[in-house]
Parts: C-alpha cells; structure tokens; sequence
C-alpha cells in the first residue's frame, strides 16, 4: 500500500531553515537517500518521505519540531526500523526523524542498578554493557539485536522473557522527551517511585504520539545463580495448552513459555537440523531462572506436569550452550520461513491463555479456507501469538488474500476476548482493525490525551488511533434500524 498526502506547506521554505540547523549530512532529500526510509520492517506499506532529517542533539531535535510546526508539517520518528506495524511509515508530506545518531550508553550505575541510555542504543547493547557487572535487561524482543530502545519503548516491547520480568514499561524508570512544540519534558524518576501522576506508563506504548524520546534510564536486574530450559513435545494442541495453564497455576513463573505448533517445527527443523521431533502437533519450551534450589524444585515440578499432560521427547539445557542451541529453534522461527517461502506476514495478537488450544486450531481451519500455510510461534506464557502466514508477493491478489487472512486470525482472537497487539502496536496496519477494539468513548478518551501531549495533530498523525469519523465509515454497512451510526459525522 503506497501511501500519499497534500502538499500544501511551505516546504522549500522549511527544509532550507532545516539546514541551517541539523548537520551538514543531517538531511536527506535525494531520491534514492529518502528510498531506504520508505518503510519498516511491515514493507507492505511504503510511502516516501518528504525528506529525512538525522539530528544528532537534543537541541536539534527541539528547533527541528519547533519548525516543522511553524509550517505545519508533520513528523514521523523513527527507530531502528524493526517495527512490523507500519509505525514508522512516512508521510510524503512529511519529514522522517531518524535517531538513529543518538547511540551512547551514557551511565551503566550499578549500585542503583540503572543503565542511561539514549534513544538508538541497540536493545541487547544494554545487557551487553551490564553484564560486567552482573545485571541484565529484561525485555528481549526477537529483534534485541537491531531494535532500539526508543523503538521498544514506543511499542512497549516484550520478548520471551516478558512473562516473568514484564514489558518494557515493567523496566522503564524514566524518559526524557521532546514535545511538538519543542519542549523538553521529563516523566518518572531515577528511583522506585517519582512526584505527580505516572506518565511515565502513558507514554510507553504510544507508538511515537506524543513526544519524540531522547534519553531513558532504564531497571536492570541481577544475572540469575541458575538458569535452566525444558522442551516438550506434545502429540495435539490441546494437552500443550493444558500444559502451559498447569504450570501457571501450580504457581511456577517461568522465565520465558513458548511454543510452536507442527507447521513451524517442521519448517524450522529443516532450517536449522537440530533434531526437533516433526512428528509433534506442538513443541513446548520452558525456561526457569533463580536461585539453584528453587530452580531445581521448580524443574522437577515442571517435568512432572507436562508428561502429565502427554509431553514427550523432553530435552533439558542447563548450561549457556545447550540453552542457545535449544532456543535457536524458537528464535529461528522468523528467518527460517524464508527458506520455503518468498514473504510472510506477521500477525501480532493476544488471547486469555485458556483459548491457545482453540485459537490455534482455528487458525488452522482458516488457513485451509484461504489455502495458505500459515506457521505459529509464540509466547504461550502471556498468550501473545505470532502467526506466520506465508505467501507470494509476485502472485495477483495474493496480498490481499493474505492481508484478509491475518483480519480473519484478529477476528477470532478479538471473539475470545483478545486484543488486536501484544507488542508489535497498532501503527497503520492495524487502524481499521482498532475501530472494533475499543469503544468510542474510549477514543475519545485517546485523542484527549494527544491533543494534551500535541495540539497541532503533527507528531505521527494517522498511526493507532482511529478517528470516530474513521470508525462511522467503517461500520457504515452495519445499519440498525435504518440508521446509520454517528449520522452527525460528515462521511467521506
């Protein structure tokens, strides 16, 4: 989807007083410069940018927002580019903010146990900087290697781990950040608690809304005394859904829970050859962490209910070799797919952990009814699933066909009480999708606290929260009584 805007502002007139305030390689208006920002990591949408601005101060970044303001044009910040939901799509009307150049870890503390970073610091850089001192970040999305912290921090980024140790937001202390009218605000604190009202949690998770970040301080913990992983194979989906709901409830907090079902251990197991057993309907991964006399009662435990449950073929790891191989099938899922398909789209929802079993097994019933394979590998601990559906980009109409299918998988996940994200945001992708999520009022609610944060509307316009007016349309052919809903709203 290619994604064009009016031209109205004054651009010539904006982009020479930008010069004359970010570096001299700071701004980026050929052609092939603006091309490679044309999309994150979701590459359906792309739009290309009106130019991309690289700020390397938090000075700059404040005289670039005060000036896109001025002539009204908006701004999309970006991250690293990992997202995959079209959070960091351009506007043609618009200028990119890249902080890309904002990479120092600026204060590993740790006596408070405290990393200081900026923005584009690399999300596994901070427990590789910690690890002297033995601390670690919790929050480890997939992408760990290549996103950055102010990407996580506007998703609200989780990971394998986010079971026990939380979201980002569960690890977030305080940031600093820029408004649209260029103000710097600061929001939490470098303690366990700050003055005023948590902003701090409002702004986690806003997808780059309402304010552009520039520093963060951020919990670290204590390296674990032992760590230990358990993989299971399960003969049917239900007894591996069983199995995750007995952990949880016989009070085991495991340090990550995740799964695959058939389609991805088969196509993983021919990526990487490391004798998953293909014959399973669902393969069960269970990470336990602690001290080494808790780990081991809880381990024992553990095996116990998952052959309770049917669980077979069980594989332990307990030192950081074997862990690594171990999980190098659940975290080779992703590139493993491309090995036997040209593109495939993630789809990111979340479903109470007693319908994994149900969903899962819908989900297979759709991919029949759509004729595409679809692979699922996920956080089982949270119930945040990840299904892969593999497709053609270079075949007619397959897109779209794929693109129904990943709306016909949110449906289901929304029926059963679900939510449309887990940790991958709303962005353009999903926007129609939101107009059934959440309740108008609720909405309204949204805007209120955007225009608080953004009278202008500039900051990401368009992304997460649909208007009302959005909504009206969409639900035009649901007409009730011989009325339409919201007739006050102009229609387009």
């Amino acid at each position: 989807m290619h994604v064009t805007e009016s031209r109205t502002a004054d651009h010539a007139g904006l982009l020479a007083a930008l010069r004359r305030v970010l570096p001299a390689d700071g701004l980026l208006t050929a052609e092939a410069e603006r091309r490679v920002y044309e999309c994150d990591a979701l590459s359906n949408y792309r739009a290309l940018p009106l130019a991309v601005a690289l700020p390397e101060t938090v000075q700059q970044v404040q005289a670039l927002l005060r000036l896109c303001k001025e002539h009204g044009v908006p701004v999309v910040p970006r991250g690293a580019g990992t997202g995959l939901s079209a959070g960091a799509l351009p506007r043609t009307d618009g200028i990119l903010l890249s902080m890309t150049r904002f990479d120092r870890i600026l204060e590993i503390d740790p006596d408070n146990r405290i990393a200081r970073v900026q923005p584009g610091v690399r999300n596994l850089a901070v427990s590789e900087a910690a690890a002297p001192h033995g601390l670690f970040y919790a929050p480890d999305p997939s992408s760990q290697f290549a996103s950055s912290i102010g990407g996580n921090i506007a998703e609200n980024s989780g990971g394998v781990h986010c079971v026990k140790y939380g979201l980002t937001t569960h690890n977030l202390l305080e940031v600093t950040l820029v408004t649209m009218d260029g103000d710097l605000l600061t929001l939490g604190s470098g303690g366990l608690d700050g003055p005023g009202h948590d902003l701090l949690a409002l702004v986690t998770g806003s997808e780059g809304m309402l304010g552009v970040v520039v520093e963060a301080r951020l919990k670290l913990l204590p390296l674990p005394e032992s760590i230990v992983l358990l993989q299971a194979a399960f003969p049917d989906l239900e007894r591996a859904g069983r199995a995750v709901m007995d952990i949880v409830a016989a009070g085991v907090v495991p340090a990550g829970l995740e799964m695959m079902d058939q389609v991805a251990i088969e196509v993983v197991e021919g990526y990487i050859q490391m004798g998953l057993p293909v014959d399973a309907a669902a393969l069960l991964l269970c990470e336990l962490d602690g001290a080494t006399a808790e780990v081991e009662a809880q381990l024992e435990r553990v095996q116990a209910l998952m052959r309770a449950c049917g669980g077979y073929d069980l594989r332990l790891a307990r030192d950081a070799d074997e862990r690594t191989r171990l999980w190098a099938g659940r975290k080779g899922a992703f590139p493993a797919m491309g090995r036997v398909s040209p593109d495939f789209y993630i789809v990111d929802a979340t479903v109470p952990r007693r319908h994994l079993a149900g969903i899962l097994r819908r989900i297979g019933e759709l991919a029949e009814e759509y004729g595409q394979r679809v692979a699922t590998a996920f956080h089982a601990g949270d119930g945040n699933l990840h299904p892969l559906i593999l497709y053609d980009g270079g075949v007619p109409d397959e897109v779209a066909r794929t693109e129904k299918l990943a709306s016909r998988i949110l449906d289901e996940c929304l029926a059963v009480g679900g939510t449309i994200t887990g940790e991958h945001g709303i962005g353009a992708e999903k926007i129609d999708k939101a107009c059934r999520q959440f309740a108008d009022p609720v909405l309204e609610d949204y805007f209120a606290v955007k225009r608080a944060f953004d009278p202008s509307g500039l900051l990401n316009p368009g992304k997460a929260i649909p208007t009302l007016t959005r909504c009206a349309e969409l639900r035009g052919s649901h007409v009730h009584h011989g009325h339409l809903p919201h007739p006050e709203l102009e229609r387009f």
